[in-house]
């Protein structure tokens, strides 16, 4: 024991960290969730099938613009009309596909989050939240509360 704060000290005194005081406010219950890789990463970057949807819109309205191009303008070449009608089908058909694709594939963070929290049923969880010995929590409570104001 003794060569454990030796140690501590010699390298406390070594660090150059300057000690720092820890508050601690006390807490009744917590509740610890289990999470998947894949939700995770959800959580982190928003669902991968998002990608579909931001193509989609593009492809959308790149087509609607040069749709509009197409009735606004006269296009005295041929094949300048030809590619800008092309654009405009493969446009508005792979746009709408991949919107198709993303509606039917699309998983909001909220949903993950949902099912999450759902691995905890809400009877445990109520009972978290109010614990039976009310008496004791306010004891701990009043006795956080003196050392928060002894501590400012």
């Amino acid at each position: 024991m003794a060569k454990e704060e030796a140690l501590m000290n010699n390298q406390n005194e070594h660090s150059g960290d300057k000690p720092f005081k820890i508050k601690r406010g006390r807490v009744d219950s917590l509740s610890l969730y289990e999470i998947t890789e894949h939700e995770l990463v959800i959580l982190e970057n928003g669902s991968p099938f998002s990608l579909y949807l931001n193509f989609s819109l593009l492809l959308l309205t790149t087509a609607t613009s040069f749709l509009i191009s197409l009735l606004t303008i006269t296009i005295d070449s041929d094949r300048t009309y030809t590619t800008f009608v092309i654009l405009v089908v493969v446009g508005y058909v792979l746009g709408i596909l991949l919107g198709i694709i993303w509606w039917r594939t699309r998983q909001s963070v909220s949903e993950i989050t949902k099912r999450i929290r759902n691995r905890i049923p809400p009877e445990e969880q109520a009972e978290a939240e109010n614990p039976t010995d009310q008496e004791s929590a306010s004891e701990g409570e009043s006795a956080a509360n003196k050392q928060n104001q002894a501590d400012a």
